[in-house]
């Protein structure tokens, strides 16, 4: 709980720094002399098939002289399962080392069997120099962090020898440098059949390949492997400023692929625009000349069913307090989400910030939780709701409840594993804070308010009888609509979704929130108008349930999400284990249902302001 005060005390550094001279804390430049030190910390070690990440010295690696000391983290960084630590590496700047003893340790065949099953899992190892992390050169590009081992011919060879190679840019051609790149060679050595190492210094000279075989992760007998790590360090000048030396981690994608994306979306919304404007202009403006006639006759009205149920359309929806509990979370996610894109689409919340991107998210949720308050308290009291502290106990506890209460389950497995993906007791307590301490009082205060103030006005009157609604029309039927509804929203975001759960789940970095934020103008664009269309369609058949229809119908495009997420892990992931595929879906599902609460409350609004439009220009007897 120590480090709630200090994470929200830094968001808001950081919001009043930004404006005032759009300076991110945390991510200035480092100047370095000739000679000092620099140090080399861990992260994690990640796994793209099991997607849980683990302690750097969860592994029998050499240690500090000085002993383990783990950096503080933020709540962001602890929800990512990043711990942070020091190492052992001497590295000073502009001081090459050829090659360096780092320790000398004695695997027992347990030890022996936990790192054959990390290689096996194909874990990278990921460093952090000046909030830098390293990166491996590949055949088409770079890749976060560096291989532990691989496996050849069915044995297992660990990674003992590092060479550290960091580029540097000279500040204004003064005695100042700054690290610009940071990138990691590795090489497995059987140190044992190298003559030229000296056991009594802490020199080597590094073998050529003919020299020294790789080294196994696998003794001839039960006694411990013994195993020399190794490393060296290189120092490069570059022309790359420091504004840019994130570039090669951050060039996960083709710029193009997202313009396609963006462009693809438009055609949606020039699409459902024009459908929107044939119903405005062409039908539903002769409907509403056609009832404002002075010589209406009863043929006239059986023409088109949209005002026969004036009497009936704004009856309120069965299970009240669910209904604007929904549309309450829908609102705090909407706001969240929104104000979190626009700060990282105005570089505020970088990549270099670690941990900021998420620590924003969760502290804007809570701080939106007055409006979403405030608005579910104004639809509750308009649909004649009277238990509005009952309302406003659900509005507070439905969402955080159900994403919380399904990650504190899964924790226990996380836990089991021993990843360091595991959410520690300490910031659960922390979360709860937020949740009961911030979130909840802000909803209720909310509701405090919005209840207070008389209900919504609408146009018509509602009947005390209900009217008898006609069968319907098959193309009509809930389902047939929310996927049929849901898959424009869903075809204009699919593509930057790809890039989404990359990100989540290949250990990439996202950055392009500038083409997200335009994703998202247009998914709510497109959400709000296959909502009115829908909900007009229903209208015209006499169909007056239009308050869960209108969450449905936009909502419909969270179950193409879901099926998108079922393809992604059977054609882009190569998960087979159980907890990691438990991991995944629960995560996905959480990940479906927010996008639901998001979309669904997008289609409310445009229903409703659709619907208040069209009763208000008619004239009723």
């Amino acid at each position: 709980m120590k480090r709630i005060i200090p994470d929200i005390f830094c968001i808001y550094l950081l919001l009043i720094n930004s404006i005032n001279a759009f300076y991110v804390p945390g991510v200035a430049p480092v100047e370095f002399k000739n000679g000092d030190p620099i140090e080399v910390k861990a992260v994690k070690m990640t796994s793209t098939h099991t997607q849980l990440p683990y302690d750097y010295y969860s592994l029998p690696f050499c240690k500090p002289k000085n002993g383990i000391v783990y950096k503080s983290e933020n709540l962001g960084e602890v929800l990512r399962g990043d711990r942070i630590v020091n190492t052992p590496y001497e590295v000073k700047m502009i001081q090459d080392v050829s090659c360096r003893i780092l320790c000398e340790k004695h695997w027992s065949s347990v030890e022996q069997n936990i790192i054959k099953d990390r290689i096996a899992d194909d874990y990278n190892v990921h460093l952090l120099v000046d909030n830098l992390p390293c990166a491996t050169k590949t055949g088409t590009g770079f890749d976060h962090g560096y291989k532990l081992g691989y496996i050849q011919n069915k044995h297992f060879f660990i990674n003992n020898h590092l060479n550290l190679i960091f580029y540097y840019h000279q500040v204004n051609n003064q005695e100042l440098y700054r690290v610009v790149g940071f990138v990691v060679e590795t090489y497995s050595y059987n140190w044992d059949s190298v003559k030229n190492l000296k056991d009594d210094t802490n020199s080597c000279v590094r073998p050529l390949n003919s020299d020294a075989g790789p080294q196994d992760v696998i003794s001839e007998s039960d006694k411990p492997l013994n195993i020399r790590f190794t490393y060296s360090v290189t120092w490069k000048p570059s022309d790359i400023k420091w504004a840019s030396r994130w570039d090669i981690y951050l060039a996960m994608s083709d710029v193009e692929i997202h313009w396609f994306s963006i462009i693809n979306s438009i055609v949606v919304i020039f699409f459902l625009t024009g459908l929107i404007t044939l119903i405005i202009i062409r039908t539903l403006r002769r409907d509403i000349a056609k009832y404002n006639a002075d010589d209406l006759t009863d043929e006239a009205i059986e023409q088109s069913g949209w005002k026969l149920v004036h009497g009936d359309i704004f009856r309120p929806p069965k299970y009240p307090r669910l209904f604007v509990a929904i549309i309450g979370s829908g609102v705090q996610i909407f706001l969240m989400s929104l104000i979190t894109i626009l700060f990282a689409m105005l570089g505020m919340l970088s990549p270099a910030s670690r941990g900021a991107l998420m620590n924003c998210a969760i502290f804007f949720y809570a701080l939106m939780g007055s409006i979403a308050g405030f608005v579910s308290a104004r639809i509750y009291k308009t649909i004649r709701g009277r238990r509005w502290k009952k309302a406003a106990f659900l509005t507070g506890v439905f969402y955080p409840g159900l994403v919380f209460s399904t990650c504190f389950i899964l924790n226990f497995f996380i836990w089991k594993k021993s990843s360091s993906g595991a959410v520690p007791f300490s910031t659960m307590l922390s979360l709860l804070l937020i949740w009961f301490g911030v979130s909840l009082p802000l909803v209720y205060f909310g509701y405090y308010v919005g209840y207070k103030k008389p209900p919504i006005q609408n146009p018509v009157r509602t009947n005390l009888i209900p009217r008898q609604i006609p069968e319907q029309i098959w193309y009509l039927n809930p389902f047939f609509t929310m996927l049929v509804a849901g898959l424009l929203p869903f075809g204009a975001v699919f593509i930057e979704l790809f890039f989404i759960f990359t990100a989540i789940w290949q250990n990439q970095f996202y950055y392009l929130f500038g083409f997200l934020f335009l994703v998202f103008i247009i998914l709510v664009i497109s959400c709000g108008q296959i909502s009115i269309i829908m909900i007009y369609f229903q209208l015209c058949a006499e169909n007056y349930h239009w308050w869960w229809r209108s969450l449905a119908v936009s909502g419909g495009s969270a179950i193409h999400m879901f099926m998108y997420s079922v393809y992604y892990f059977y054609s882009k992931l190569e998960i087979s284990e159980f907890v990691p595929t438990l991991l995944y879906f629960v995560y996905s599902t959480i990940m479906v249902v927010t996008f639901w609460l998001l979309t669904s409350t997008i289609g409310f609004f445009s229903a409703y302001f659709f619907i208040k439009k069209i009763y208000s220009a008619i004239k009723i007897d």
